[in-house]
């Protein structure tokens, strides 16, 4: 059974950096991509970044463009989600997750979710 585990959450001050980690344990990744969402309490989940199989392509919400970068390690099995200039509204837990298709941003188009990794931004 391939599983997806992410790693490196924590609490942090606002303008901190956290970089999570997605372990993929069994095979290689999704032949389209990888994508990073996350869950805010009393919130629905979003999407927060994604990368294609390639590694050529990467795309972002709005709200974390220019601070948050997504990277994938095809020896380790692995998917970074480098986090800069952190905010107290990035507060969540968030989700590594397979795409069943490419260039979405949809939660519907993803699947093999990990158990997530909180993130806290408060001073």
């Amino acid at each position: 059974q391939v599983q997806l585990v992410e790693s490196g959450g924590g609490l942090v001050q606002p303008g901190g950096s956290l970089r999570l980690s997605c372990v993929a344990s069994g095979r290689v990744f999704s032949s389209y991509g990888m994508g990073w969402f996350r869950q805010a309490p009393g919130k629905e989940r979003e999407f927060v970044a994604a990368i294609s199989w390639s590694n050529t392509d990467s795309y972002y919400s709005d709200s974390v463009k220019g601070r948050f970068t997504i990277s994938k390690d095809d020896k380790k099995n692995t998917v970074y989600l480098q986090m800069n200039s952190l905010r107290p509204e990035d507060t969540a837990v968030y989700y590594c997750a397979e795409q069943r298709r490419p260039w979405t941003t949809m939660s519907a188009d993803y699947y093999n979710w990990g158990r997530g990794t909180q993130v806290t931004v408060s001073s």
